[in-house]
């Protein structure tokens, strides 16, 4: 094939599409300055979010590894959490806290989807942050065998989930918020092949691949079940719970011991 068929073959608009989608993603999801700004493309972003999760996992990666020469293994789990919170800027960790607030107890769904508007945090929310930073530190600092491929797979996998949130349940703020623009269209299986990647990746980890694939796919439906029941929708705040609350129990349960 010449050059001229291959330009041919080219659809310019579907590649203008794609960087639009990814680069809107990063901004969305990260503080990495990627794009420009004025163009934002809240639709065709959701299909990025796991590819925005495995480049968060390589940032983490590498600096787990600079790290690891300077500190303890301690320390270093304690300093990939706030890598993450940083790089993300605690985009997610703002929804479990507000999620927390409003979900944890026994308020009406008007109240507690008025509680997870309000910006201030509670008792609650802030036990809920304490519990899932300490539980991610304490799972970073259990890994060993194929730590740096974990450190890449488990943040795909964490926002890989909300695809799943944005497909199966309704948007409980109709008259806007911040997740709003997210459900315009019902997600087709095709937008979930961002997932394909940790998957992929999970086949490099053995047994351990397959366990992590099991409980991603159990804590998911965990979390939507019990959105489902308590409020029956969902909201920007509880997708970014729920990427927390997958995330840190993804890093606990692939560190346990006698796991090959």
């Amino acid at each position: 094939m010449d050059n001229t068929e291959t330009e041919k073959t080219r659809d310019p608009v579907a590649e203008l599409t794609c960087i639009t989608g990814l680069t809107s993603a990063i901004r969305f999801i990260t503080i990495l300055p990627l794009g420009n700004p004025a163009i934002f493309d809240a639709k065709r972003m959701v299909p990025y979010f796991p590819v925005v999760g495995v480049i968060l996992g390589i940032l983490v990666s590498a600096f787990d590894q600079v790290a690891s020469q300077l500190w303890s293994e301690p320390v270093v789990a304690i300093l990939d959490v706030v890598f993450l919170i940083v790089v993300t800027g605690a985009f997610h960790l703002d929804g479990l806290g507000d999620a927390a607030d409003g979900l944890l107890g026994h308020r009406p769904k008007d109240r507690a989807l008025a509680i997870m508007k309000d910006s201030r945090i509670g008792v609650m929310g802030l036990v809920a942050i304490i519990c899932a930073l300490s539980t991610k530190c304490g799972g970073i600092m259990g890994l060993d065998a194929h730590r740096h491929l974990l450190l890449i797979i488990i943040p795909a996998y964490a926002r890989g989930g909300q695809l799943f949130g944005i497909r199966f349940l309704e948007y409980g703020r109709p008259d806007g918020g911040t997740g709003h623009a997210l459900f315009g269209d019902t997600l087709r299986p095709s937008a979930f092949w961002g997932l394909l990647i940790p998957v992929a990746l999970s086949i490099f980890l053995g047994w351990k691949g397959i366990w992590l694939n099991v409980i991603f796919v159990i804590i998911t439906a965990a979390i939507l079940l019990y959105y489902k029941k308590r409020i029956g929708c969902i909201t920007g705040d509880m997708l970014g719970a729920m990427t927390e609350i997958t995330e840190s129990m993804l890093f606990l349960l692939a560190s346990i011991r006698g796991i090959v």
